[in-house]
């Protein structure tokens, strides 16, 4: 594709010129894109030897989901939120449930078109306070991203990132100016499985979790748990450790179930004694809000308080009942319990 060809070029931030490539700092892959070429995520392309997003303003998906879809379960508890998603990824994991989507091309794709202001105006529209950057990889969409965030708080409107947080210090620093929240997919706990199952590194996902918080960002984490590869005693153990030495203990941690899909069709789902485990390893190491998703009729999705145990936030599937919850603290105890209402 040649700029001729581009509807509405749009040019990309954090790239310079280095020899004969366009360098992208955007991610910590820093890939050096060849004339005509596009970089790992598929979505930006070099072009007369400028770099140029394909995605500006170019929607996959639009829909409005539960806050705990993200999921989000301490950030504005049972409100709608206007979801939105492109194409492309910057990892490739083996086990991705969106592949039709993050792993497509943008030819692939008959996509709409949305303007910033246009993404604030359906929002609100659809009874919507808040506005998330969801399904596929939001970082390789941050020049659309951030301009629709932007135009967001503008209506006092929440934003969100659903994130695998592979992304470099300068583009989240500019972001976070206008982001609420994020939900990072830590996706395992040692290089090995991110190397192998997602063709990335773990520690810029880690440093971009620190950051965000640093920088005043609502953080929860995901952990997905894959049988033999990332569910082990050990280093769900060291996760946790990190989660509450590194973030803090207050930090909420969705362990989720494994289902099979793309190119993991082999592995078996998780056992519901693993999950169990993952929540009691949680509790022993001090984190206070551990949840387990994608396993029907367990009581791992409640929030309690962790000083005096009363239910706060009572979940079934989607379903939220708000029990004992006041200005973010328990309205039993007072206990400040990390939660945006």
């Amino acid at each position: 594709m040649n700029i001729s060809a581009m509807d509405s070029p749009h040019e990309a931030r954090f790239w310079r010129t280095e020899g004969e490539w366009a360098a992208c700092y955007l991610c910590p892959h820093h890939c050096k894109i060849a004339e005509g070429n596009v970089g790992i995520c598929g979505v930006r392309q070099n072009v007369d030897g400028k770099l140029f997003s394909l995605i500006y303003g170019k929607a996959s998906s639009v829909h409005v989901d539960p806050m705990e879809k993200k999921p989000l379960f301490h950030f504005k508890p049972g409100q709608p939120i206007l979801s939105l998603g492109s194409v492309g990824c910057n990892l490739r994991c083996l086990h991705c449930q969106n592949y039709r989507i993050s792993q497509a091309k943008v030819r692939d794709h008959d996509l709409s078109r949305l303007t910033p202001e246009e993404v604030s105006h359906m929002a609100l529209a659809n009874m919507c306070h808040a506005v998330a950057f969801t399904y596929n990889e939001p970082t390789i969409w941050h020049e659309f991203a951030f301009d629709a965030c932007q135009a967001a708080k503008e209506h006092d409107i929440s934003t969100v990132y659903v994130t695998n947080g592979f992304m470099e210090e300068a583009p989240l620093r500019e972001l976070a100016t206008f982001l609420d929240a994020m939900n990072i997919d830590v996706k395992g706990f040692k290089e090995g499985f991110y190397h192998e199952v997602c063709k990335a590194r773990l520690e810029p996902v880690l440093r971009t979790s620190k950051l965000a918080r640093e920088l005043g960002v609502h953080v929860e984490l995901t952990y997905l748990v894959i049988p033999k590869k990332n569910d082990s005693e050990e280093e769900m153990r060291e996760f946790c450790k990190w989660v509450s030495s590194e973030l803090s203990p207050n930090v909420p941690v969705h362990f989720t179930r494994f289902h099979p899909d793309y190119m993991m069709n082999d592995v078996p789902a998780t056992p519901l004694k693993t999950m169990r485990l993952a929540h009691r390893i949680a509790t022993e190491e001090g984190l206070m809000f551990p949840y387990l998703g994608n396993i029907g009729g367990e009581e791992g999705e409640n929030t309690h308080c962790p000083k005096c145990k009363a239910l706060i936030i009572r979940r079934l599937g989607f379903a939220v009942e708000v029990l004992a919850l006041r200005e973010g603290k328990c309205a039993n105890c007072g206990q400040d319990l990390n939660i945006v209402q």
